[in-house]
């Protein structure tokens, strides 16, 4: 069976871009007439045709999204980013256009080896869910030749569209609600430099302390995955301080359920002797019987925002550029408790 022809072959053997070849298909303006007509030419001669008969290029309608995920992230089936992706899938389909999924192995990214729908030339756009490998992410954006959004982080190298949560003032209003409800001593719960994400969350949680005349304490900021790998390896386990805060932030939920565990098995109880707050507002079953508090990524919105943003540029179409920040809002449940003065831990 003889591959079907994407707007990125056309592009690539004419040497301008998906968007251009887009525009000169649908009949828009943008295009020189000669153009046009290389365009259409080229493309009969090589026998491209639309997915669908209904296809509807001037309204961001009908186009293929590759979507890559690393399988670091990937736990089980109940994923924060499977999810992720699911809202993917319904917000593509919203706009009749289609998602093909591929699930990069750390052999790939070591390897460098591109994704094969980008080989194959599948996809006339890329989503990609979560931070790559520096040196793998380069090598894609170099190569991919089609439009681009980063989902749940930015590159700090490319200036790639993208769209993520407010890890930042996020974690920042978690911190202040456990001052507010009389903590102080607050540690933070995540690997550093691991993810933008978890960086920028630190950082939100820092400037809560600072603003309150607190030090930020390196023995309160405790890993919760191992750095090379980004797992909780077999036998992995928190290393708690000498002197315990009274309260922890945890960079996502299933790091809070899995801390409100060990600090049990360490006679602790949350929330009267230890309070713990997570982000994500994401908590499959069986981690943990507490309900977190927790700070809500608003997964809805920003899948939508990606999918519209990618086919709008598909489509030739103006729309924001940079990197989108989607706020989210915080969930308050069980895993917090008041504290009354001079009570000690």
């Amino acid at each position: 069976m003889a591959k079907s022809v994407k707007l990125a072959d056309i592009a690539e053997k004419l040497n301008v871009s998906t968007v251009t070849v887009s525009k000169a298909l649908s009949g828009r303006k943008g295009v020189s007439e000669e153009l046009r007509e290389k365009i259409r030419t080229l493309a009969r001669e090589m026998g491209y045709r639309p997915p669908s008969a209904e296809r509807d290029l001037s309204a961001g309608k009908g186009f293929n999204i590759g979507v890559i995920i690393s399988e670091r992230y990937l736990d089980g089936q109940e994923s924060f980013y499977w999810k992720m992706y699911q809202e993917v899938v319904t917000k593509a389909i919203s706009r009749e256009s289609f998602t093909m999924l591929e699930i990069l192995t750390r052999e790939n990214e070591r390897k460098l080896e591109l994704p094969k729908l980008l080989q194959e030339k599948r996809a006339d756009g890329l989503i990609i869910i979560g931070l790559l490998k520096e040196d793998y992410f380069d090598r894609v954006q170099k190569e991919s030749k089609i439009p681009l959004i980063c989902l749940d982080f930015c590159d700090r190298k490319h200036e790639c569209d993208a769209v993520i949560t407010d890890n930042y003032y996020g974690m920042y209003k978690l911190a202040n609600y456990l001052f507010d409800m009389g903590h102080e001593d607050i540690g933070f719960v995540g690997t550093l430099l691991y993810t933008g994400s978890i960086t920028d969350r630190y950082f939100g949680y820092c400037k809560a302390l600072i603003e309150h005349g607190r030090e930020v304490r390196r023995d309160w900021v405790i890993d919760d995955r191992n750095m090379d790998t980004g797992c909780r390896d077999v036998g992995f386990q928190f290393r708690f301080p000498d002197e315990m805060p009274t309260a922890f932030v945890c960079n996502c939920d299933m790091t809070a359920g899995l801390l409100v565990e060990a600090l049990r098995e360490k006679g602790y109880r949350v929330p009267e002797d230890i309070s713990v707050v997570g982000f994500d507002n994401y908590l499959y079953s069986g981690i943990c019987s507490l309900g977190i508090t927790t700070c809500e990524v608003d997964i809805k919105e920003m899948a939508r925002e990606a999918v519209t943003r990618l086919t709008q540029r598909l489509a030739g179409e103006s729309c924001r550029r940079g990197v989108t920040i989607v706020e989210g809002h915080m969930v308050l449940k069980e895993s917090v408790r008041r504290r009354a003065e001079k009570e000690t831990v």
